[in-house]
C-alpha cells in the first residue's frame, strides 16, 4: 500500500521497545483498517493525529507485541 502523501510504501516499524506499528495518513486509515480486518490482524488506531510542517495528518496504527511484523509488511506490500 502506497502512502498517498509521500508516494512511498507504508511500512511496519519495529523501532525500539514499542510494539510494531504503522504510521498512516489519516485519509487512508479506513483502507488500512479494511486490509488488516480482512487478514484478521489485531490492531488499534491512536485517537490523535499529527501534522508536521504543514504535511497531511498521520496517525499510528498499533499492532501489538505479539504481531508478526513481517507478515503484516507482506500484506501491505501486496495491497494495491
Amino acid at each position: 500500500m502506497i502512502d498517498r502523501s509521500t508516494k512511498k510504501p507504508l511500512y511496519v516499524s519495529t523501532d525500539g521497545d514499542a510494539a510494531p506499528y504503522i504510521m498512516a495518513p489519516v485519509e487512508q486509515i479506513d483502507n488500512v483498517r479494511v486490509l488488516l480486518d480482512a487478514n484478521n490482524i489485531s490492531y488499534w488506531v491512536d485517537e490523535d493525529a499529527v501534522s508536521l510542517d504543514g504535511q497531511p495528518y498521520v496517525t499510528v496504527v498499533n499492532l501489538g507485541h505479539g504481531s508478526d511484523a513481517a507478515n503484516v509488511q507482506r500484506i501491505l506490500d501486496n495491497a494495491s
